[in-house]
């Protein structure tokens, strides 16, 4: 286990995981946290990452780290999500191992698994069908990641462990309306649409002021402003949300996922995830905490073949627990206060029907979710509010 004076670096030390993350270590006791923005270090810049850990030289890594986008960026900007990530990973992963560090934890994303994927979607279901072709990019990103943390830890002995998350809400959620994922979209629109009605325009000024749309903030015209406005569904009193509200999400509050991130880096090691407890003495030998043990492992070149074939040795991290999108904007209305009607226009695409994940391997290795979507909801819209008058 890292001690409390143990270094760790939180690469996306800012982003809506991360700075969960950052803040969970803090309450723990883990003061000796290491973090730079992307100005100060560009993870894609193999020279500096390189020269980082020179300096630095963490006893464990979580990279949160990554080039993420909507389903429009997505599919724009396929060669940059593809190549970009790839980048971040190689040169972090690759740097961890040269410089021995002990435990290091990487975050992908559930958008792995197969587009038509069993419910719920198992570890095991990984690489089993083609995947969903908006984001295809991304996930091959991801999959390469999880990946080069299992076969770091079977050629070299190391500790990586690689978590994969749902749909994440939280503190430092993105409201930005033209590439919010749907939950801080839909409660900005449904906040805005009611001010509408209330005639309280000094805080719809406010909200675009902190967030303009469009490059259209507070010190347009109301005329401009409504029109803005309504190109994402938002007019007095009324909202209008693409699709049918019947497919299904999983929501996972952000500092939930941190709680998980942290319980893992400091009690879960890879032969814990892969239940062959010969494996630490075989590969670890005497090395603490994980810690690559090169003499022993240095040229043995793969996984020993007494152990059979070890994949899929990533932990899906969620509650388990899903809720339609209509189900989700009846939350929302409720709790914002708002007392107008929602549209859903039927002629917009609904997304994938179902993303729910097995939580199973996660719960055994002695973790649950504790924010249910109902608390999780009012938590967020209270931080939305809190971040308007800052």
């Amino acid at each position: 286990m890292l001690s409390k004076d143990s270094k760790i670096y939180v690469a996306g030390h800012r982003g809506l995981v991360g700075s969960a993350i950052w803040n969970n270590l803090k309450s723990r006791g883990y003061q000796n946290l290491i973090g730079r923005s992307h100005r100060e270090l560009d993870l894609t810049d193999q020279v500096a990452v390189k020269r980082f850990f020179d300096e630095e030289r963490p006893d464990a890594v979580v990279l949160a780290a990554a080039f993420v986008g909507g389903i429009m960026a997505n599919s724009l900007y396929r060669a940059d999500f593809i190549m970009m990530n790839m980048k971040i990973q190689c040169n972090v992963i690759s740097e961890s191992y040269a410089h021995g560090v002990k435990k290091l934890l990487f975050l992908g994303s559930t958008c792995i698994y197969p587009k038509n994927a069993p419910q719920p979607m198992k570890e095991d279901c990984l690489l089993t069908s083609p995947l969903e072709y908006t984001n295809e990019e991304y996930a091959i990103a991801k999959i390469a990641g999880l990946k080069m943390c299992e076969s770091y830890n079977l050629q070299y002995g190391t500790n990586y462990i690689a978590v994969m998350p749902t749909n994440l809400y939280g503190p430092n959620d993105n409201f930005h309306l033209e590439n919010s994922h749907v939950m801080p979209a839909m409660m900005r629109k449904v906040y805005l649409a009611k001010l509408i009605h209330d005639g309280d325009w000094q805080a719809v000024r406010r909200d675009l002021n902190q967030r303009p749309v469009e490059g259209v903030n507070g010190s347009a015209s109301q005329d401009e402003i409504l029109s803005v406005l309504q190109h994402y569904g938002i007019s007095d009193n009324q909202v209008t949300l693409w699709g049918t509200g019947s497919p299904l999400r999983e929501f996972l509050w952000s500092e939930d996922m941190a709680d998980a991130s942290v319980h893992i880096l400091l009690n879960v090691n890879f032969s814990d995830i892969i239940g062959i407890e010969k494996y630490s003495s075989v590969h670890f030998g005497a090395a603490t905490d994980g810690a690559v043990d090169r003499n022993h492992s240095a040229g043995r070149g793969g996984a020993i073949p007494a152990l059979g074939e070890i994949r899929n040795c990533h932990i899906n991290v969620g509650t388990g627990k899903e809720l339609t999108i209509r189900e989700l904007s009846e939350l929302v209305v409720k709790t914002v206060g708002f007392q107008g009607t929602v549209i859903f226009d039927a002629s917009k695409p609904d997304g994938t029907m179902r993303k729910l994940i097995d939580v199973s391997k996660l719960h055994s290795l002695g973790w649950t979710h504790k924010v249910e979507i109902e608390d999780g909801v009012r938590k967020l819209f209270e931080w939305y509010q809190d971040s308007l008058v800052q």
